[in-house]
């Protein structure tokens, strides 16, 4: 088993090498310049990676983007296997990552409750008190209604 040290530089390894060889060396129209490396994760006995990607762009995109990092999923690996010099190469798996759908879900409660906040402001704006303005006893008040 290799320490979680050693896990962790093959995982940042493997992210920039992924990165740099969808930018500069992979031809495929599909991937282009809309596809993002989020984060890379590589099992405790480096066998095995997972790449988590995100796309800019519509669903059919999406779909269109995972096709080709399936596609260029060989030429990914020799390049990581050049690049870490380590005795097995890990193996690749992409994952679309649900960060932006996490964001877009988490800015939309966050307007409701603004939204829910405002209402709230509107509607006490004109209000009064229901009872005293100020319903605490202070010390020697009981002794002056006597």
């Amino acid at each position: 088993m290799a320490d979680n040290a050693r896990a962790k530089k093959l995982a940042d390894l493997i992210r920039e090498v992924v990165a740099e060889k969808l930018q500069r060396g992979i031809k495929d129209p599909r991937l282009g310049t809309h596809v993002t490396i989020t984060d890379t994760r590589v099992t405790g006995d480096l066998r095995e990676a997972t790449v988590f990607y995100t796309v800019y762009g519509d669903e059919e995109e999406r779909a269109s983007a995972a096709a080709g990092l399936e596609s260029a999923k060989g030429i990914l690996r020799s390049a990581v296997g050049r690049a870490a010099g380590t005795k097995f190469t890990p193996t690749l798996a992409f994952v679309a990552d649900a960060l932006p759908e996490n964001a877009k879900t988490i800015e939309d409660l966050l307007d409701r409750a603004r939204a829910s906040d405002e209402q709230v402001r509107e509607a006490s704006s004109g209000a009064a008190f229901a009872g005293d303005a100020d319903p605490y006893k202070k010390p020697g008040e009981d002794e002056a209604a006597e």
